[in-house]
């Protein structure tokens, strides 16, 4: 395969999957590593690496409009971001020392896990009143508007969400993902927030925790730039163009056939990994 046919493969593989990624709000890892490793055959380490490039890139690009439009809650966020950010270099390190395929499995376990709460129901939980003592003491507690006006919302159990931040944190520095599932189980299920906030304040943190374990990768050289490049570039136009579709279109059916999808890329992912072909 030729330089140009492989970039120009990468190129619409990124673009699809950010577009996809966009939609369901999973990010385009989740489509990125499984193209690059079992399609083209690049190292699990290396697809990694591009991958974490172009969670950065997304992140940064579409957080910028949720936080003008006042969804984003940024102080959850930064304070959140104190255990995504050590954990995540903790789990790019720790890559070195474990066999691809046991990552493999991780992912494709991973992978399942976002395909399950991708299928969840969303709880609108704007109306709720009591807040935690530690969310009046960090001040965590915000609001956001909607077309009825603006909706203010309490924080509960914030440190069981920044317990739970840790893990998405290794997570995103062993896999290469934004670990937004995890994230917005973090705020969603255990802090109670609206889901609205939780996924457009996971999305906020996914660049700062990405560029965190991004340094280790290309400090071991794994950040190819001939393989991010390409894949920046076409995650961060698909996630664009996905962005405004999803303004106008209703993602419900779509999210039923990418979880199909994500499902089996998992599968693939899981028997490659125990196979020993990864």
């Amino acid at each position: 395969m030729s330089v140009l046919v492989f970039t120009l493969i990468l190129l619409v593989g990124a673009f699809l999957a950010g577009l996809l990624g966009s939609l369901t709000g999973l990010g385009g890892g989740v489509i990125v590593i499984p193209l690059l490793t079992l399609v083209l055959g690049v190292d699990i380490h290396y697809a990694i690496g591009a991958s974490i490039v172009s969670v950065i890139a997304t992140s940064s690009g579409s957080a910028a409009a949720y936080v003008k439009e006042g969804i984003t809650n940024i102080r959850i966020g930064m304070f959140l971001e104190i255990a995504t950010t050590i954990s995540a270099v903790f789990g790019a390190i720790i890559t070195i020392y474990i066999n691809t395929g046991y990552i493999a499995i991780a992912f494709g376990l991973i992978l399942l896990f976002s395909a399950l709460m991708m299928m969840r129901k969303k709880v609108d939980r704007s109306d709720n009143d009591t807040s935690g003592k530690l969310a009046v003491f960090f001040k965590l507690n915000g609001s956001y508007p909607t077309l009825e006006g603006i909706k203010y919302y309490a924080v509960h159990n914030v440190a069981g969400g920044f317990l739970m931040m840790f893990v998405a944190g290794v997570i995103s520095g062993l896999l290469g993902i934004g670990s937004g599932a995890l994230k917005v189980i973090a705020m969603d299920n255990i802090m109670r927030i609206p889901f609205k906030v939780s996924t457009t304040t996971s999305n906020f943190m996914m660049g700062v925790t990405a560029a965190a374990s991004a340094v280790v990768y290309f400090h071991r050289g794994q950040i190819d730039p001939g393989i991010a490049l390409p894949v920046s570039i076409g995650v961060l136009i698909g996630a664009t163009v996905g962005s405004k579709i999803l303004l106008k279109t209703n993602t419900e059916k779509l999210k039923v056939v990418f979880a199909l999808v994500v499902a089996f890329l998992a599968l693939q992912m899981i028997y490659n990994g125990l196979s020993g072909r990864l």
